[in-house]
């Protein structure tokens, strides 16, 4: 338990409590978000899922300080995210936050290896190579780091983004739809990498996903429909998962 007190409850890597999202104004408003209150132990895996339209992106983007909620309070360990300004709402979100995007959003003219490191060299901070060395042998990197995007394949890509998002040792990762670009197998291959991240390096990640045997490597899922929370599951199974999206309709 890496020598934290067994009685001592753990701090949440992050938690929203009472959000609400409110796009639009008058009759056009529509509430993306309606009161939800969540939170992310640290070292767990977990999936977000739901029909579309019921508020997974926005939940995301709203605990990774991506979008701003209009009433509630997120926070990412025990900083609140509305007391930040700009400034150091994108400190914290470079030094604590990592992402994971379905578009792998690599720089095309940068190799793999400077792919992985780039957060690290935009922020002028030197990376701990012994633990980039340890992602890029757990994603199987290796023999293609001074290949450019273009020369890689998506499932290739995609764990690019992931070491990448893994290299400055985020509080948390959050990752949304990371496989919706990929075959099966190429899913299989970055969705073991999350969850060895957890396993192996504690790693803290959330995932929005609309595939159920994606969410089966989560060892918790949410359940949301019209911006409400409406079930967890946890140790899914994609089958148990498919029977539950099957009640909450698409």
């Amino acid at each position: 338990m890496n020598g934290h007190d067994m009685n001592a409850p753990m701090q949440p890597a992050a938690r929203g409590i009472n959000l609400v999202k409110v796009y639009g104004q008058g009759d056009a408003a529509v509430r993306a978000l309606d009161g939800i209150s969540i939170e992310f132990a640290p070292g767990q895996f977990s999936a977000i899922m739901g029909p579309s339209g019921s508020g997974k992106s926005t939940l995301m983007h709203c605990m990774a300080g991506l979008d701003t909620i209009t009433s509630g309070q997120v926070f990412v360990g025990e900083t609140e995210l509305s007391t930040l300004h700009d400034k150091e709402l994108t400190r914290l979100r470079r030094d604590k936050i990592g992402f994971i995007f379905q578009a792998y959003n690599l720089v095309p003219t940068l190799t793999a290896a400077e792919n992985i490191t780039l957060p690290m060299d935009i922020a002028g901070r030197k990376p701990d190579q012994a633990w980039v060395d340890r992602l890029i042998d757990t994603v199987g990197l290796r023999p293609r780091l001074a290949h450019r995007p273009s020369e890689l394949s998506g499932g290739q890509q995609q764990r690019v983004a992931a070491a990448r998002a893994l290299a400055s040792r985020p509080s948390i990762v959050f990752a949304d739809e990371p496989t919706g670009n990929l075959d099966s197998r190429a899913s299989a291959e970055v969705l073991g990498f999350l969850r060895t991240s957890v396993e192996e390096f504690e790693q803290t990640v959330v995932m929005v996903t609309h595939d159920p045997s994606a969410a089966s490597y989560a060892e918790r899922v949410v359940f949301l429909a019209d911006g409400r929370i409406v079930d967890e599951m946890e140790s899914p199974t994609a089958d148990k998962v498919l029977d539950r999206m099957k009640g909450l309709g698409d």
